[in-house]
């Protein structure tokens, strides 16, 4: 039975809730973070410069369509890679699919000319099937921000959904981490619970899903901190 670990609401009047203590162990200080100069960003961790890597922290030179002029990126999410391993698997069988056909003579009854043919549509298909899995793993990401989550669903080649939700709408955040793999690997699923109608958002197989809730959960404190300065003042 996997692992369930749901983070502390945040109080709703933190103006009479005792101070929150934060070590440097156990939140990774977003908002200091994100002050830094470049050359001091490139030595915080989880941040990096691989394009396909599944985790990166405070990246660099990331723009997005519906971004804010003021709005910092804080995490860019992929599912982990070796959730890709059963479409690669599959993509390596298909390959040697057709080597199988000839020892076993599945296709000599064909003409050479057709067998040709047969061979490089099967080809130009199982491109297309690793291309497009390929496609759907790199552009479904999650984008976390200084003001919101951005959940991008790439579906195929000419469909994409795009749901956000601001952090002060952000209600409660659960992940999910269990079985051995999983554990191993360190990744898993995150459940955003939004307020009112705003859809839910789900981050399924990301990598250092813990570490990611607690960047959740300073983030929003952050913003109800601000937002009670702001009545405040």
């Amino acid at each position: 039975m996997p692992d369930v670990y749901i983070n502390d609401p945040i109080p709703k009047d933190l103006s009479k809730s005792p101070p929150i203590k934060v070590s440097l162990d156990q939140y990774p200080q977003v908002s200091k973070d994100l002050k830094v100069s470049e050359e001091k960003r490139h030595s915080l961790p989880g941040h990096n410069h691989n394009p396909l890597s599944a985790y990166c922290y405070i990246p660099d030179h990331l723009n997005f369509e519906t971004q804010d002029k003021k709005e910092k990126v804080v995490l860019l999410l992929r599912r982990h890679p070796i959730t890709n391993i059963p479409w690669i698997i599959l993509t390596m069988l298909m390959i040697l699919a057709p080597g199988l056909l000839f020892v076993f003579s599945a296709i000599s009854f064909m003409p050479p000319r057709f067998q040709m043919i047969s061979i490089m549509a099967w080809y130009v298909f199982v491109f297309t099937y690793a291309f497009e899995n390929f496609l759907v793993w790199f552009f479904n990401v999650n984008i976390i921000t200084d003001e919101r989550i951005v959940d991008i669903n790439f579906h195929n080649f000419v469909y994409k959904k795009v749901t956000d939700a601001e952090l002060d709408n952000i209600e409660d955040v659960t992940y999910t981490m269990g079985g051995a793999i999983r554990t191993l690997f360190d990744y898993g699923d995150i459940l955003v619970q939004t307020a009112g109608e705003i859809q839910n958002i789900e981050m399924l197989g990301i990598p250092k899903p813990d570490r990611v809730a607690k960047i959740l959960q300073e983030l929003r404190q952050e913003e109800e901190i601000e937002s009670i300065e702001g009545r405040l003042s």
